[in-house]
């Protein structure tokens, strides 16, 4: 009788202890997980307007970078995923929907048409999802209608008077680049896209740059290349036949047509044997930087995919974990604009970068 009690006074010991932790096993490293919950998996579904765009690659593997970073560095499953618009608005229109179907926690665009940014943003809003617009901004009447939108990028106004600096540097070191002595710079331009800001604000503020610098121009011809190389090779090459050595300045409005461009100019003869001929881009590619250490581009504007990237991450990151992006990512001005320096890069400084 004796010994039964003493196993029953064990036994009911043995309970008390059971039940004064819980009957939880310690999480991985010998402690329990804090509240009992594990880390919620943050989701962010990013729509690019062309995955083909070597900048916008660019960027879009900048993103996976720095995700990938913050993972490792707070033990967060962090997924994103990135699809191809294709060039069709319609088909973004369709992604992001199934972002807002899947539960995403913020959806990041780069629009395919920025004027087109209302309809995602009545999706998103009525799902209650945060939208984070970069490379292409939407018009301000858009980005007025909440206050869950933010938007990533670079002025367009200034890359173009970065380029524009760089031709009045070319040619005030090199006045013999005047090659008819009429005092004029004679000039074509390739022009990224119709209605794209960027396209529109590069292309006017180089000129601007140049006439600011003292320069005369004369355009002799421009024309779209929706930023393609394939494009701009076709267009310089017409451009080549048409004028020739009345050429003398090269702009495009970003490095892919300006890499076109210099295909051009060499299988016409040019950019050696005292045949050069500047041709400036945008966006400090690495294909762009190659061109540039070869002596073929003469200048480029990094657009910094690096700096865009993280920004766009960063804001994402706090609008998932519903923190205040304006309080947590340094820059942000009007509650909801991240604007990223552009940087002039030539052969002298292309190194750095």
């Amino acid at each position: 009788m004796k010994k039964f009690r003493w196993t029953m006074i064990l036994s009911i010991i043995m309970l008390l202890i059971s039940c004064g932790n819980g009957g939880e096993k310690p999480a991985a490293g010998g402690e329990a997980p804090a509240g009992g919950e594990a880390k919620k998996e943050i989701k962010i579904g990013v729509a690019l307007y062309k995955f083909d765009d070597t900048f916008i690659s660019s960027v879009k593997d900048a993103i996976n970078e720095i995700s990938d970073e913050k993972s490792k560095e707070t033990g967060e499953k962090i997924t994103i995923n990135a699809v191809d618009g294709q060039g069709q608005q319609a088909t973004q229109n369709d992604q992001v929907d199934t972002f807002i179907t899947q539960g995403y926690d913020v959806i990041a665009v780069n629009m395919v048409d920025r004027t087109a940014a209302s309809v995602i943003i009545q999706k998103a809003q009525a799902a209650g999802i945060p939208v984070v617009f970069f490379n292409r901004e939407p018009v301000a009447e858009d980005m007025a209608k909440w206050d869950q939108l933010y938007y990533v990028g670079a002025k367009a106004e200034e890359s173009g008077t970065i380029q524009g600096e760089v031709a009045a540097d070319y040619f005030k070191a090199n006045p013999d680049a005047d090659k008819n002595k009429d005092g004029k710079i004679q000039y074509v331009i390739l022009e990224g896209e119709p209605g794209h800001q960027d396209a529109l604000l590069r292309t006017e503020y180089s000129i601007k740059a140049l006439e600011a610098a003292g320069f005369q121009v004369d355009k002799l011809a421009s024309d779209t290349a929706l930023w393609q190389r394939a494009n701009g090779q076709e267009k310089m090459a017409a451009w080549i036949s048409a004028f020739g050595d009345k050429i003398e300045l090269v702009l495009a409005n970003n490095d892919d047509m300006a890499l076109g461009a210099i295909e051009a100019l060499k299988a016409a003869g040019y950019l050696s044997d005292g045949k050069f001929i500047p041709v400036i881009g945008v966006d400090a590619t690495a294909p762009a930087k190659d061109s540039l250490k070869a002596g073929l581009l003469y200048g480029t504007v990094l657009n910094d995919a690096r700096g865009q990237g993280k920004g766009i991450f960063d804001i994402a990151y706090a609008l998932a974990k519903k923190e205040n992006p304006a309080e947590k990512v340094q820059g942000i001005t009007d509650g909801k604009y991240l604007w990223i320096p552009y940087q002039k890069v030539t052969k002298e400084n292309v190194d750095k970068f």
